[in-house]
This record gives C-alpha cells, structure tokens and sequence, in this order.
C-alpha cells in the first residue's frame, strides 16, 4: 500500500527593528544576557505597550508579498498560557479576530517544478525569553522577550521534506530581500513548529497528526519530516497506527530522532482575548499602498530577469539569487559594466567556491565587485591570460593587496609585443628542426608542442592567441 504524507508549516522569523514590539528596548542581537530589557519587558505595574509603526509595516510588507489580504484594521489578542519565559503570563499576538494577513499563497521552485503553498495566516506577535537548562537548575535571558516575531502558518498542503524546506528557503529570501528580517538560523531568528500526518494514499481523511516542536534549522526540518514519516509508515505497514498519538515531538539533532514531549488534545488550550490596553487602529489605504509600492524585486523575479535579459541558465540564475548578498553583489557588478555573463561565471565557480571552503559570506569577501572589475578588464585587453587571472584571484585574497599593484609585483602582465615575441618564437624554430620535420610529414600535434615551448619560454606570459598567430606565419614558411 502507498502512504502519503501531509505536512503543515508554523515559521516563526524576527523581525529586524531597533526597538522591540511593544517597549523601547534596543532590538539585536548579543550574548551579553539581560542587557536589552525595559520595564515592560519585564511586566512591571503601571506599565503599557506602544505598537512599534515599523513592526507594523514589515508585517505587511511580508503578507503583501506572500499574497495575502490585508485587514482595515490592527487588533492584538492576549493569549493565556503560563511558561517562565513570558513574565506577563499572555503572549501578545493576533491569532483569532484579525491577523496581519489571511489567504495567502507562495510559489516555490522544488527541483524543476513550480509548488504553490497555500498560506492560511501571517500574524504579528512578540518573541519570548530564552532559557538555558542545566542538570539541577535553568537560566533565563529576557533579552529576546518582546522582540517583534512574525508567525506564518501554512495550510496542510505540503507532501514532502523537499517541498517543506524550499518553501523554508523562498521564505527566508523574503525576508532578507525586503529587509524584514536578517533571518539567520544561527542566532536563532528562525524557528519552526512542523505537523506531520501520514494515510493511504487514496485516504480522503488525514491520518493523526503530529507536531515537532522548535526545529532551529531547515536541515533538522528536513531530517525530522524524514524520520517522523518513515516512523508513521513503518507503524501503519506494521498494523501498529493505533500507536501513532496526537503529541508533540521535539527534535533530537545528536540522536537523529523525534521524542515524546507532551500529549496534544484537539481542543485548544489556549484562552484568548482582546487585548484591552491597545486600541484598534486603523489602516489608512494610502499607507497601505505606500507599503506595497515600496516592496524590492524578489528572488523569482531577479531569476526570471537575469535568464530573459541577461541570458543566463536556469541554475546560475537560481544560484545568484538564493541569498541576496550574493544577489547584490551580481547586481554591482552589472553597474561596473562587467559582462553579465563573465561575472555569474565567476561567481557561482571561482567566488562561491572560495566562499563555501573558507566558510565567509559575500560580505566578508575582499574581492569586492570593483576589484574583480580590475582583473576581468586585464583579461580583456590581453594584458594577462585566463590561467593568469585565476592565480590572481588567489593573489588578490592571500595578500589582501589590489589586483593593479599584484600584477606588476608579481610580474604578470602578459607580454604583448609582436616583434618580441616574433624573435623568441623563430629562436624555439631554430632550435628545434626535427619538430618542425614532424609537424611538415603530418603530425599536427607539435603546434601545440610549440605552443608549450613559447609559454615555457616567456614564463606563462606571451599573448596566446599571437602565439598561435606567429606561429601559424611562421611554419607556413
């Protein structure tokens, strides 16, 4: 029998502001704990919440953009539940009456194939403190507490760890690309919750759901939808899917498996209620357009862009635009008039490949757009060869100096000069008659010979293609 899976998204992204959601607390990140706090905050009396206006507005900008509709108004909701990390014993957010955004969608690239994810909600809330457990005791840090954090729930239309973690990373590019978020997995910015259902594949009804609680990365994401649905399955084939409980799992990266964290009811445990210390506030149509009009071109589009104008392929368009850093930097390289398709080759070979060794990003680089300008013009006015530039490249990196002032250190401008290397080409003849016997009866492979006793002689620098030309002129004779 088949088994199809179903899956459902909860993902969880920080929103980048200077202050947080609701107080004047500085909002970034630091390892410093308990620095970043405000009175409200901490939920001390005679203290109330300001909405942050630019919170607001990225959260529209981020429904906008997976297409959904925008209410008239903003609402906050107080949900009650109590859990050390939320000193207040609610969490502000906007589940219920009116979120941010409802009905949405998102195309996302899943392999060679276009997957439309249906999106049920976004909504705004705050992000809760942190807590590091030890043996006998628990540490708290509030410094993330009340950090504006934005919740995007999918509908359960999701059959596969693949389509789970491309819808993941289309997202993550929204973020950056707008600027909404940094949405960096390593400082814990991106959070997910993934529920995991399995039935016979012409089952009309969902098999028991399960949810994995706080995945913090997409790889985990994939390896816990992988593991969990191979555990349905092999206990459905078995006879076992009484076995299979509604619960909630936690991911255990060491031991590559799901445990039990707690049993899950249908009914919701949460009590919400209108928050009574913010007004509804209403959202004028001029802002809203405002902030529709002011969205960046997104990742799919630079990929349709950069194939149907620049000509590039399918994959090194997709490669540029994955991360926007790296979007960027292509993008200043048009500016400097390098060849569209030059400088996708270096940068998804040479500039990637050096980047993914050395574990840098493109902000760290120092070959910036401006210096591998220097070194693509030195090609194309012959002044060093292909082979050249790649040793420049490397040049450039270890010695942290400017290509103009290596080339000349090093010796590498290529020698150009027709009568120069006339002289030393006749020279290599003169010394090599039986060759050029060999190359009169038939045997066209001592060109290349030639050619190879040419570079040898001028140290990698002759003008290959006067090479070729000189020689051509020469052995005719």
């Amino acid at each position: 029998m088949e088994y199809k899976p179903t899956i459902g998204l909860e993902m969880h992204c920080e929103s980048k502001t200077d202050a947080k959601m609701f107080s004047s607390a500085k909002n970034f990140h630091t390892d410093n704990p308990n620095s970043n706090i405000k009175a409200l905050d901490m939920a001390f009396p005679g203290t109330l919440p300001v909405v942050n206006k630019e919170a607001i507005k990225k959260a529209i900008m981020m429904a906008m953009c997976i297409n959904c509709e925008v209410p008239d108004e903003l609402v906050f909701e107080r949900k009650n539940y109590f859990y050390p990390d939320l000193p207040t014993g609610y969490q502000l957010t906007q589940q219920n009456y009116k979120p941010i955004g409802v009905n949405g969608y998102l195309d996302v690239e899943v392999g060679e194939e276009v997957k439309r994810i249906y999106i049920n909600n976004i909504h705004q809330e705050v992000d809760t403190a942190s807590l590091d457990h030890f043996f006998d005791y628990s540490l708290i840090d509030y410094n993330r507490c009340g950090v504006p954090l934005l919740e995007c729930v999918t509908e359960p239309c999701i059959h596969s760890a693949d389509e789970a973690v491309a819808f993941l990373e289309t997202m993550r590019s929204i973020y950056k690309y707008t600027d909404i978020s940094e949405a960096d997995t390593k400082k814990g910015q991106i959070r997910c919750d993934v529920n995991i259902s399995v039935a016979p594949a012409d089952s009309k009804e969902l098999g028991t759901r399960v949810e994995i609680k706080n995945v913090n990365s997409f790889g985990s994401v994939r390896d816990a939808i992988n593991y969990e649905v191979k555990r349905h399955i092999d206990l459905l084939k078995a006879g076992k899917g009484d076995e299979i409980k509604q619960e909630t799992r936690r991911w255990d990266d060491e031991k590559s498996i799901t445990t039990v964290m707690r049993s899950k009811e249908d009914a919701i445990d949460y009590k919400y209620f209108l928050e009574p210390n913010i007004p509804k506030i209403k959202l004028a149509k001029e802002w809203l357009d405002e902030i529709r009009n002011s969205i960046p071109m997104l990742p799919l589009e630079r990929k349709e862009l950069y194939i149907e104008k620049y000509a590039l392929s399918a994959y090194d368009a997709g490669v540029i635009v994955k991360e926007k850093e790296i979007a960027d930097y292509f993008e200043k390289c048009l500016e400097l008039k390098i060849d569209p398709k030059a400088a996708s080759n270096w940068i998804t070979s040479m500039i990637m490949g050096y980047l993914n060794k050395n574990d840098q990003t493109i902000n760290e680089f120092y070959l910036t757009p401006e210096r591998l300008s220097v070194i693509l013009d030195a090609i194309n006015n012959n002044k060093i060869s292909s082979k050249q530039a790649k040793e420049l490249f490397y040049l450039v990196l270890e010695e942290q100096d400017e290509p103009a002032t290596l080339m000349k250190k090093h010796g590498m401008e290529q020698l150009d000069n027709d009568d120069e290397l006339e002289a030393i080409i006749k020279e290599i003849l003169a010394n090599n008659a039986s060759q050029i016997e060999e190359y009169k009866n038939g045997k066209t492979n001592m060109f290349d010979y030639f050619v190879g006793q040419t570079m040898k002689a001028t140290k990698g620098k002759a003008n290959p293609v006067k090479v070729k030309d000189i020689l051509t002129s020469e052995l005719s004779k």
